[in-house]
Parts: structure tokens; C-alpha cells; sequence
């Protein structure tokens, strides 16, 4: 089994070692991991920096992969935060440094953080979602170094109300142009443990993928401490193979390996 969105010390959100988190991952049986900590440039709370010591980070990784050998495979690598005014700034960053992983996550939507709800002051709902989604769309536009895109439909854990639009229109824009491309979709587990009825995206999005011919997704807690790694991964399988997933993607230097869902019960 692989927890491929998960977090440490080098994350500014995160307070548990690389090594807490490692061992947490066997503990649960994992066969894989796989860092994604978080770089958020121009993120819109000046009390926090989302960025690390990309030196350290390589030489931790290493380091640490080399001290669990037959024990856990290790990987490295990086969630992004893109905004559409930021995409030149990433792709320099990405043209110099090497992860076997990047998520393209979107957390601020016109320059506002979703943490803090902010997008939906002075809109509605529905009016925020419009402003998420067209955001994201201009961003797969227009920005291609990466490999899976995060939790797909954040915006929902931070929206007070629903909405009656699924907004499948731009989502199946987004997915004919990331599949074609060779990308894929996460479906991140932590959208539970936040008070969603689902994981990140919904049932209803990961179908739309699927139909719309998408293959590449990877399964990740977003785990900041031990005791989240893994959550709900057994149902999170049995949900993939219920729309008709049949593999599971890992990935070294950016390539996936795919691995059957049956073979991980």
C-alpha cells in the first residue's frame, strides 16, 4: 500500500519529523510513501511561509532512504500551490530542482486563502466555486509540470453552504485537457477527517474522470501526523474499483508504475 500526499517538519503547517512520519507509515503496513511537502509562494498570510531548503530536503530524503532500505520505500516530493499570476515562478523552480512527485494544488483563489474563507466575502457560494474553478482551469492552461492534481474540489471543505451546480462543465474541460497529457488526479482522504461525507474529490468527480478517460490517480491521506497515514485506504480502494479503477499509480522521477487494486487488499 502507498501514501502518496503526506507531510512533515519541512511543511510550515507540520510539526512531525520525517522520521515519526516514516515509522507511523510501517507501523500501518506501507509499503511506500511519498513527501509532498508544501511550497505556497505569494500565500496570502504573512505569518507563515510555505517553502523549504530544497538542499536539506534532497539530503534528508536521501539520507533517510538509504536508513529504511527493505524496510519502506521512500519517495520525494513537492505539492505546489499555483495561482495564475505565479506559473512562470514555479516552472523556473521546477526547471532546476528534481522530485519524483509534484501535486498542483490550488489553496488561494484571487489572491485569497481559502483557509480563511475569504473567497466567499461579498459572493456566493456559488459565485466563489465559479471563481475556484476558473482559476484552476487557466492554471492547467497554462502550467504543465506536474503530475496529478490535489484534492480537486477544496474549495468544498471550506464552503458553508452547498451548491446545486456540480460544476462538472469546467471539470470536464480541466480533465480533456490533463488526461490527454498524461496527468492525473488524486483522491485525498482527508477530506473525511475534515467533515466532508467524501474524500477530495467526491464520488461524482472521480466518475466524471473516469469517463471522460482518466486512468492516473493516486491515493493520499494529506496525513501531518502518524495517526492520519493511510486513513480510509481500504475503502478508498474498494471505491476506486466500484467506478471501475483498476490500478493505482506510484512514481519515480515523474514516471508511473501502476499497480492493480486487487493485488493491495
Amino acid at each position: 500500500m502507498f501514501d502518496y500526499h503526506m507531510h512533515s517538519s519541512f511543511s510550515a503547517d507540520c510539526t512531525a519529523s520525517m522520521e515519526e512520519m516514516i515509522e507511523g507509515a510501517i507501523r500501518k503496513g506501507l509499503t511506500e510513501i511519498c513527501f509532498t511537502e508544501h511550497i505556497d509562494y505569494d500565500y496570502p498570510d504573512d505569518t507563515i511561509v510555505f517553502d523549504f531548503d530544497k538542499k536539506d530536503y534532497d539530503r534528508k530524503v536521501k539520507e533517510l532512504q538509504a536508513k529504511y532500505e527493505g524496510r519502506l520505500r521512500i519517495k520525494k516530493g513537492v505539492e505546489i500551490g499555483v495561482q495564475p499570476h505565479l506559473l512562470g515562478q514555479y516552472e523556473a523552480l521546477l526547471d532546476k530542482e528534481t522530485f519524483d512527485f509534484i501535486i498542483c494544488s490550488m489553496h488561494t483563489v484571487e489572491k485569497k486563502g481559502l483557509h480563511y474563507g475569504d473567497i466567499f466575502i461579498g459572493k456566493t457560494t456559488e459565485e466563489a466555486f465559479s471563481a475556484y474553478y476558473d482559476e484552476l482551469l487557466y492554471c492547467v492552461k497554462n502550467f504543465k509540470q506536474y503530475n496529478i492534481l490535489g484534492h480537486v474540489d477544496l474549495i468544498k471543505r471550506y464552503a458553508k453552504e452547498r451548491v446545486d451546480n456540480d460544476f462538472h462543465a469546467v471539470l470536464t474541460d480541466i480533465f480533456n485537457i490533463i488526461i490527454p497529457e498524461g496527468k492525473g488526479i488524486e483522491l485525498n482522504t482527508s477530506g473525511v477527517r475534515y467533515g466532508l461525507s467524501n474524500g477530495m474529490p467526491s464520488d461524482d468527480i472521480l466518475k466524471l474522470y473516469k469517463q471522460c478517460g482518466g486512468e492516473i490517480i493516486t491515493l493520499g491521506s494529506d496525513a501531518h501526523n502518524p495517526e492520519d497515514i493511510a486513513f480510509q485506504f481500504r475503502e478508498s480502494l474498494e471505491l476506486f474499483q466500484s467506478i471501475g479503477f483498476r490500478y493505482i499509480a506510484t512514481f519515480e522521477n515523474q514516471k508511473p508504475t501502476f499497480h492493480p487494486i486487487s493485488s493491495l487488499f
